[in-house]
């Protein structure tokens, strides 16, 4: 089995559980918007509002993060469909395999990695 077989369900597992975070993620960040809209709540004054307030800024980044993972797996898959996984973008190398098995998704190589 070549390592395009071997990484392609990884890469469409991985993103089945991304995007199944990101709905959950969605779904909480909604939840909270909406109490936060029917309670009379002054984030400045009530010591309640500044924890909602930081559990959406926490919510927010960790949404972002979650999409940014999907753009990374269906690079990676659309990589893979196109011939070119596997490939430094940088250097055009060959990813070393333990590289891509740790973060199938990777674009770099590890010395590249760095860099970016």
């Amino acid at each position: 089995m070549s390592m395009e077989e071997r990484m392609r369900p990884l890469l469409q597992q991985e993103l089945a559980d991304s995007r199944k975070s990101r709905a959950a993620l969605a779904s909480d960040i909604d939840s909270t918007s909406d109490l936060r809209r029917d309670s009379n709540v002054d984030d400045e004054h009530d010591p309640e509002g500044s924890t909602i307030a930081f559990e959406l800024s926490q919510s927010g980044t960790l949404l972002r993060d979650t999409d940014a993972r999907i753009s990374e797996l269906e690079a990676a898959l659309t990589r893979l469909d196109e011939g070119r996984y596997g490939r430094c973008e940088a250097c055009g190398a060959e990813i070393a395999e333990g590289r891509l098995e740790a973060r199938p998704w990777t674009r770099f190589c590890i010395t590249h990695a760095g860099s970016r």
